[in-house]
């Protein structure tokens, strides 16, 4: 079944929940006028749906190659790549000042999604790509940005990012890649990364890896890591020597060379300085930070394809009478167990894009100097980059038990969702790190400020919700998660025992995302509400996001109230069992 992307929903959304029109009023956003974005979107559908979403499957199915250091996509996929490029999409959201089109993360991110839900394994290179602009422009020499920033900019070149070694995953201090000092000024980098995602590929004149490696002289910890480029090629045309030497055989993502990297296997790896000495792991931090929003995107693209997928396969597989109405068999999105699958895939799938979207526009916000922007942005992005990963996983299984038995059988392509979507909660921290750096970090930021803020804005809304006819069934609903939160979180920003923390961490996160999503999904039901009253919009698409905001908080919001107990339960019975019991 084709992708078809949600232009109208993702419109809404970035007016309703990211604010686009407050965006636009900043002088660095001023490009994003309402014609320009909807025009963006309208061209990046076409990209997504006539490019990208056709190589899908052959991407699932023709593996990459890797032979003599050199890695062979699929067929269709350079030349897919190259139509990106001609379009100037890599620069979307990049500052005009580097080559850009000034656009903000939010608009960019919206575009993203819709290449993430046509081929979620092509499109991690441009995510990747993304957040290597977004390092460079940061933290990059005039010099260095001149030479890649630009390339990158255009998409001429690709970028990745180099972190994981066999002994050091989530641990990056203890990685042990060195970096010499030349006389030239440039590096001579030598050790080994793992887990690289197009890593090395055959659709780009150029990559441009940003390598995270430890001077001779460097502490211990993540205080002795600096950041560096290492291109493929060199200056003067020639292959740096840094090599592919293995592809990792995957659950999914398949078209997605993840690749073994070898660096100075010949004395000779190049690289130049990123930053101050020392200073690689804040620079590096830019470029996960932007992952991480991304990744939480994965997921919200991942649960819109798979659920458009198992809707046009309900419309039409016809299979046994309604239940206790006996006649003729109906097609199985009459039945009601098949209604409200689609319905919680529906609901959380919109919910997420709500949350991703204004975390982005945080992120935007930041940019332009509101500091309740970057607390808005550090609170949410391991939020969104967990729970709506969780969701994608959980939507895509959904969507093939839609197909029944036939969602188990590979032609269908139902179990390619499942199979993508299981990667985003495992990489740029796993979720349960995500988990830990929300209540260990996060919440405690300005002194609680940037959750109290948060907090009371949910609280406003079901104020409102209260004294709207229409809209006041949700508001019980969301009081109550509301309550779960506030309780839990005053919980842990005021336990002292580090384990109890760590124990309720991840129910909390999900806790978190449970009530955040339907917070905006009532937010999006007013707006719909007024819209009607004033005669405005599309009756059927504001009918539908009003039953969709009611269905999240009567179904699926008592589970966040549910939560609140084993997030502060503590964690001794987590260890209750000796392991030797556990392994027994």
């Amino acid at each position: 079944m084709p992708y078809t992307a949600p232009i109208a929903e993702q419109r809404f959304v970035l007016d309703v929940i990211a604010d686009l029109p407050g965006l636009a009023a900043h002088a660095a956003y001023a490009n994003a006028s309402a014609d320009m974005v909807t025009a963006i979107l309208d061209e990046a559908a076409k990209l997504a749906q006539n490019e990208f979403a056709p190589l899908n499957r052959v991407g699932d199915t023709v593996p990459v190659v890797l032979a003599d250091g050199v890695v062979t996509l699929p067929p269709g996929f350079a030349a897919a790549y190259a139509k990106y490029v001609e379009g100037g999409w890599a620069g979307l959201g990049v500052a005009e000042a580097h080559g850009g089109q000034g656009l903000p993360f939010a608009v960019s991110v919206a575009v993203q999604e819709q290449l993430t839900s046509a081929n979620m394994a092509f499109a991690l290179c441009m995510m990747l790509s993304q957040g290597a602009i977004e390092a460079l422009a940061a933290h990059a020499s005039p010099e260095l940005q001149a030479e890649y920033l630009s390339k990158l900019v255009t998409g001429e070149w690709t970028g990745t990012m180099n972190l994981t070694e066999p002994q050091a995953g989530s641990d990056v201090g203890a990685l042990t890649s060195r970096a010499e000092p030349h006389a030239d000024g440039s590096y001579r980098l030598k050790g080994t990364k793992i887990y690289i995602t197009w890593g090395e590929h055959d659709a780009a004149a150029n990559i441009v890896h940003l390598v995270l490696a430890r001077l001779p002289d460097a502490p211990p910890g993540t205080r002795g890591i600096s950041l560096f480029i290492v291109p493929k090629f060199l200056r003067d045309g020639t292959r740096n020597d840094v090599r592919c030497v293995g592809l990792e055989h995957k659950l999914g993502i398949h078209a997605s060379p993840t690749c073994t990297m070898s660096f100075g296997d010949h004395e000779a790896c190049v690289g130049y300085l990123v930053g101050a000495e020392g200073a690689g792991m804040r620079a590096m931090f830019t470029m996960m930070n932007n992952a991480r929003v991304q990744v939480g995107l994965q997921g919200v693209a991942i649960a819109e394809a798979a659920t458009q997928h198992a809707l046009d396969y309900a419309q039409n597989r016809t299979q046994s009478a309604r239940f206790g109405h006996g006649g003729k068999a109906v097609r199985i999105i009459e039945h009601a167990d098949v209604r409200r699958t689609l319905m919680t895939a529906r609901a959380l799938t919109q919910a997420t894009r709500a949350l991703v979207y204004l975390n982005a526009a945080a992120v935007d916000r930041a940019h332009v100097g509101h500091a309740e922007g970057q607390g808005l942005a550090d609170l949410l992005t391991p939020i969104s980059k967990a729970f709506a990963t969780d969701i994608g996983v959980e939507v895509a299984s959904m969507a093939l038990q839609v197909f029944g038995g036939m969602g188990f059988v590979e032609e269908t392509g139902a179990a390619q969702y499942l199979r993508d979507a299981r990667i985003a909660p495992i990489y740029e921290g796993t979720n349960g790190i995500q988990a830990l750096d929300l209540v260990g970090r996060k919440l405690g930021m300005d002194g609680g400020a940037h959750w109290k803020t948060l907090l009371a804005d949910v609280r406003t809304t079901v104020a409102e919700l209260q004294s709207h006819a229409e809209l006041s069934t949700m508001a019980p609903w969301l009081e109550d998660a509301l309550a779960a939160a506030e309780t839990t979180t005053h919980w842990l920003a005021t336990t002292n025992d580090p384990d109890d923390k760590a124990a309720g961490a991840t129910p909390y996160l999900r806790l978190m995302g449970l009530m955040l999503g339907g917070w905006l999904l009532a937010r999006q039901a007013q707006a719909a509400a007024a819209m009607l009253g004033r005669g405005e919009g599309d009756p059927k698409f504001l009918n539908a996001k009003i039953s969709t905001a009611r269905f999240y908080a009567e179904q699926l919001l008592p589970q966040a109230t549910a939560l609140a107990g084993p997030v502060m339960r503590g964690a001794a019975l987590l260890y209750a069992i000796p392991e030797d019991v556990l392994a027994a």
